[in-house]
């Protein structure tokens, strides 16, 4: 019996990978039914480029810019105040939001919850909510989609749409592997998973998932209140080349080099199937820079073609079949 597929595409670093840029080609291929988000909620941010002009969404998946039925899953928490305004600012540019769909059993941030995860002074949090709301789903005593009526005309069952008749979708991701609850440097990452069993919390199952599309860029960055950005005057220059400031908070962003291991186990606990690394370009205009971590040594490459091959020889040595593509910043 012929059922749904999913191709998934997480980042695999700390956020801020360039998944939406990712997620949008994917979905202007027109292969795809359904795009859906299936994990956070306000505090992602995802950034696109459609017809050079540059579009922001925080809640709302990618597929809405081209057309295609998109959907918050359940695995999301949502701001209502947030996604009507974000909904607005997308009709104000032309795009037909009445194609979004919301799980009906996605939870929802009310005030009090962005009012205590404004206290936050440990973690460097976004401040959207979204802790406190998904505290509050696994205490029992959260709000849902199908409780708030004016999100009544979004609803949709995860089980009949997933399972009723055969889709193709594409699962967008937010933040990035290292920030996963389970496996990222606790107490110093989000609230959710993040990685391909998010998935499957949102209506999957294991068998439908055909392809994992890991992105990294070509260098680190984190947003947060621990310490990662070493004394170095090239992760300065590499800041404004690439933008390097948080799309949801605007807060600088810290910088390092590639860490391969990180990489690598990141790829192998996703089942990845293609890696695309990002922002080659950005990379290129620093002197100096074809740098990566390996088993904490950091290791210093000549020029770009010897850090492309390094990084191909190591991912492939231990993730079998993979594909791996490098990418600029913004194609």
């Amino acid at each position: 019996m012929e059922t749904s597929i999913v191709d998934v595409v997480i980042g695999m670093q700390y956020g801020d990978e360039g998944k939406g840029k990712i997620a949008n080609q994917m979905a202007a291929s027109g292969e795809y039914d359904y795009v859906i988000r299936f994990n956070g909620g306000g505090n992602a941010g995802h950034t696109i480029y459609l017809n050079g002009e540059k579009i922001v969404t925080h809640l709302v998946p990618c597929g809405i810019l081209h057309g295609i039925p998109s959907v918050i899953g359940n695995g999301c928490v949502i701001n209502t105040q947030k996604l009507f305004d974000e909904l607005a600012y997308l009709e104000g540019l032309g795009f037909d939001t009445t194609l979004l769909k919301i799980a009906e059993n996605a939870h929802i941030i009310t005030q009090d919850h962005i009012d205590e995860d404004s206290k936050d002074t440990k973690i460097g949090t976004t401040r959207t909510g979204n802790g406190p709301c998904y505290k509050d789903k696994v205490g029992r005593t959260g709000l849902r989609a199908k409780d708030v009526p004016e999100l009544a005309p979004y609803l949709v069952n995860m089980h009949s749409l997933i399972h009723s008749s055969p889709k193709k979708f594409l699962a967008e991701g937010a933040q990035g592997y290292w920030l996963d609850i389970d496996f990222g440097d606790y107490p110093y990452v989000t609230s959710s998973n993040t990685g391909v069993g998010a998935v499957l919390n949102n209506g999957f199952n294991f068998k439908q998932v055909r392809n994992v599309v890991g992105v990294i860029k070509c260098y680190s960055t984190y947003v947060g209140a621990k310490g990662y950005q070493k004394d170095d005057e090239r992760f300065e220059k590499l800041r404004e080349i690439g933008q390097e400031y948080g799309a949801t908070t605007g807060r600088p962003r810290q910088i390092d080099w590639l860490n391969i291991d990180e990489v690598n186990t990141a790829c192998q606990m996703n089942g990845v199937t293609k890696l695309i690394v990002n922002k080659m370009d950005v990379l290129d205009q620093i002197n100096d820079s074809w740098n990566f971590y390996q088993d904490g040594i950091l290791n210093c490459c000549a020029d770009e073609g010897t850090f492309m091959l390094k990084v191909i020889n190591y991912i492939s040595r231990y993730n079998q079949d993979i594909q791996i593509e490098f990418q600029g910043q913004l194609h």
